[in-house]
């Protein structure tokens, strides 16, 4: 008996995109999983020809990358598309954007240079975290205590159990700047397996220096991309962006010929 699933192959992939979107407002309450199903629905209000895996149970072609934890907002989460039709990315875009709830805001689409990865240009992420009623002095001194330590240990439960990780290794860089009845807390932070959330670092805070936070902090993911000699975050769809003019002025030039 044939393991063959019934009825033709599904067409093949020519073309992937890369799309950066938000998560704000009470959206960032949203699980990614939750997040992974808002997206197909709008994949298919929208009328994008996505490309499915073969199999019994086909699926669209769908890859995520570094998604942020559920509780904190975001202004650069990935996500990867592959399409059996070429089509236009802003073409995409637009009707994409328009299928997707508020606060899910799809900034930009572009086509994905040939032969590259998404996930090996994410490397790290910039945080900024608000911290309600916290005095800066405060914090100052626990940013001091955390920088000065060789490593800040802490625990979590992970999907594999209770896990003991190093907070400060993955730490690149760490400041402070007043707020509006906050402390503000601006960070580098490599990924690395197990990852290091916001919450962890600030796990490590209280740890050195038994910082109070009175209210829960408001975490946000400003940018995540490949980590600079610098130790600041770069822009992952740059590459994208230069392949793809290229590219235009590559067909541009022909058509003129």
């Amino acid at each position: 008996m044939s393991n063959k699933p019934p009825g033709e192959p599904p067409p093949p992939a020519v073309q992937r995109l890369r799309l950066r979107y938000t998560k704000r407002g009470r959206l960032r309450f949203t699980s990614h999983r939750d997040i992974a199903r808002v997206f197909e629905r709008a994949l298919r209000r929208a009328e994008v020809p996505m490309a499915y895996s073969a199999g019994f149970s086909p699926h669209p072609k769908v890859s995520w990358v570094g998604a942020a934890a559920t509780g904190v907002a975001s202004e650069a989460e990935y996500v990867e598309i592959s399409l059996a039709v070429r089509t236009d990315p802003e073409q995409v875009r637009v009707s994409l954007d328009a299928s997707l709830p508020d606060g899910i805001d799809l900034l930009e689409a572009v086509e994905a240079e040939a032969g590259t990865s998404l996930p090996d240009r994410v490397q790290a992420s910039r945080w900024v975290i608000e911290l309600g009623s916290v005095e800066l002095a405060d914090l100052e001194r626990a940013v001091a205590a955390f920088c000065a330590a060789d490593s800040v240990e802490v625990e979590r439960m992970t999907k594999n159990g209770r896990r003991v990780f190093d907070t400060r290794s993955a730490v690149v860089s760490m400041t402070t700047a007043p707020g509006d009845d906050c402390a503000i807390l601006h960070m580098v932070v490599q990924h690395v397996t197990p990852a290091v959330r916001p919450d962890d670092v600030l796990s490590g805070l209280r740890f050195v220096s038994d910082l109070v936070t009175p209210v829960p902090p408001s975490a946000t993911r400003l940018a995540q991309g490949p980590l600079t000699a610098e130790g600041e975050v770069g822009d992952p769809l740059a590459p994208d962006r230069t392949a793809g003019a290229t590219r235009q002025a590559a067909e541009a030039a022909e058509h003129q010929t």
